[in-house]
């Protein structure tokens, strides 16, 4: 196998194209009445350049990128069935990955490392890596982070960070709910260990008025605002329903703040022999569990009117209570919104967000919150397929989706089988790395708007707001060590290095124009400029050494305005 390794490969000049980016039928006739011939095993029609195209552009929304080859595969079955395909596929989870690279340490495969923390931190981050890079159920891994990015639970919290299983079973609770049912989901967060150290929760005690103390607010007040229903009542077009006065109508108040709080009351760690309170065995790998003596027995009144009655058990409250939130019509056009922009497009228009609050409201059969008929509403929705351009349309590519879909795209290997990734490296030029939010309201914000022209025109960018001038000009020089210096991942000591195995473009790379068309409808969609076009050509063209050409075609349509924002 032909392996791509530009480590050694000779600095070079190179000519900066334009890096930052910032914003049928048959015809009729007539025929022989003579049937056509029966033919048993039909040629079947070649696919086009535009599908091939189509293809690669619905699986940049998807997943997290398929190579060139697997593009006609798709575009001949179709995205409704390669969705169907893909949601019968077995759950790749993070946490047996962490426990793999666990008992290898202890096997002594990595004596390289200098403490047992160290390892302990890097173990997380390493099958996050390897998984997404490697996974075939990549649809879900794709739709997990989007979870991630609503659900947000962050290793800047120490505990998180030190406990490996922490964090990777809190994703695989998203991997696991990402094509089961919301309420589920909703319910899977509210017990989450991780969840509940993270917005605090874990040890929520009832109120004792004698103390003067009362249950902590904050997962109350961020399992609305951000987890289900939003700050204001919407439309099912996802605009703000107003009242007399014009003025939108918040969804709830501090009254509702400290009723939810109650419901919070009597989690605390799991296990066989677990007490409330004690932090001393905490395991993260089993749902919270509720001690009635901690919990606030009285009535709650939550919702709409909704009353949870006096005297039932923990469990029994907290169930009613996501119910309550389940059930609210915020949830479809508040909770539709985020996963498209997470997936499609930073701008839906009222008609997209409608369509997909629709199939959670009902996905055919009469049931709620089926998250297979969310996906299928988001990814299928015409506003997603059609490929028109304009101002509203696409969103910015973000670095983590950008980066995990180029080496899916190139293809990668290790003598030792394991893609061995930290992330930090890519964390520290562009600010983003999954599970390492600066806070609880993810990496931006969904109504984010760049002062300037975005702003003037009320279009929102979620993605720029981790976007300056520093991550501009990181981003191609990040680039440049990837694809030019070989340093494809940063493994600790102990992993094999990873390597780039473009062997499908290096037997083309004497044919320039065949090359950079090949890297354009995989990574571009065929959308770069002809100027671009002739410009990487004339670029690549003086230089010999295939794995040359292949890695500064790579570059320059990697640091494209047409690949970082896709439309």
């Amino acid at each position: 196998m032909a392996i791509w390794s530009c480590r050694n490969v000779l600095r070079r000049p190179i000519n900066v194209l334009l890096v930052m980016a910032l914003v049928a039928g048959c015809g009729g006739g007539g025929g022989s009445e003579t049937p056509p011939p029966v033919v048993d095993n039909p040629t079947p029609p070649a696919i086009t350049k535009t599908q091939l195209q189509e293809a690669a552009r619905f699986a940049s929304q998807a997943t997290f990128g398929v190579p060139f080859e697997a593009l006609e595969p798709m575009a001949r079955q179709g995205e409704d069935a390669w969705l169907s395909e893909q949601f019968a596929l077995p759950i790749t989870r993070h946490s047996p990955t962490v426990v793999d690279i666990l008992q290898r340490r202890e096997a002594g495969e990595f004596d390289a490392f200098e403490q047992d923390i160290e390892y302990l931190i890097f173990a997380r981050r390493l099958a996050w890596w390897h998984n997404t890079i490697t996974a075939e159920d990549t649809l879900r891994q794709r739709v997990a982070f989007a979870l991630s990015q609503i659900f947000v639970v962050s290793d800047n919290v120490d505990i998180l960070e030190v406990y490996p299983g922490a964090l990777s079973t809190d994703y695989d609770l998203l991997l696991t709910n990402a094509f089961g049912n919301f309420r589920d989901l909703l319910a899977g967060v509210t017990r989450s260990p991780a969840m509940g150290i993270y917005l605090s929760h874990m040890n929520n005690q009832r109120s004792d008025p004698n103390a003067g103390t009362f249950p902590d607010e904050n997962y109350a007040r961020e399992v609305m605002q951000l987890f289900s229903i939003g700050l204001f009542e919407l439309n099912e077009d996802g605009s703000h329903r107003l009242d007399a006065a014009g003025r939108p109508i918040p969804t709830y108040d501090n009254d509702d703040i400290r009723e939810f709080a109650k419901v919070f009351t009597g989690f605390s760690f799991g296990g066989p022999a677990a007490l409330f309170g004690n932090n001393n065995d905490p395991r993260f790998n089993v749902p919270m569990q509720m001690f009635d003596v901690a919990h606030e027995t009285g009535e709650k009144r939550l919702l709409n009117g909704f009353v949870v009655p006096a005297g039932q058990t923990g469990d029994a409250d907290v169930e009613m209570a996501i119910d309550n939130l389940f059930n609210h019509p915020n949830v479809g056009p508040f909770i539709g919104r985020l996963l498209i922009q997470r997936l499609t497009t930073s701008n839906p228009s009222p008609a997209y967000i409608t369509r997909v609050s629709n199939a959670f409201a009902d996905n055919g059969n009469g049931v709620r919150g089926d998250m297979q008929a969310v996906i299928r509403a988001v990814l299928l929705d015409p506003d997603a397929r059609q490929t028109a351009t304009g101002e509203t349309r696409g969103k910015v590519s973000e670095p983590v989706v950008r980066y995990v879909s180029l080496l899916r795209q190139i293809g990668v290997e290790s003598d030792d089988g394991f893609i061995a990734a930290l992330g930090y490296f890519l964390q520290n030029e562009t600010r983003q790395h999954p599970l390492s939010p600066p806070s609880v309201f993810n990496f931006y914000l969904p109504d984010h708007q760049p002062a300037g022209s975005l702003s003037e025109r009320d279009l929102f960018a979620p993605e720029l707001s981790i976007t300056n001038a520093n991550t501009v000009i990181a981003w191609p020089n990040f680039l440049d060590a990837v694809l030019l210096g070989g340093f494809v991942t940063d493994p600790p000591q102990g992993f094999s290095e990873v390597r780039l195995t473009p062997d499908r473009w290096l037997a083309i790379a004497d044919d320039s124009t065949t090359l950079v068309d090949e890297i354009n409808t995989l990574m571009a969609f065929g959308r770069l400029h002809p100027e671009t076009i002739a410009a990487i050509i004339e670029s690549i063209e003086p230089y010999e050494e295939a794995p040359l050409r292949v890695a500064l075609a790579v570059y320059y349509v990697a640091i494209a305005p047409e690949v970082i924002v896709q439309q």
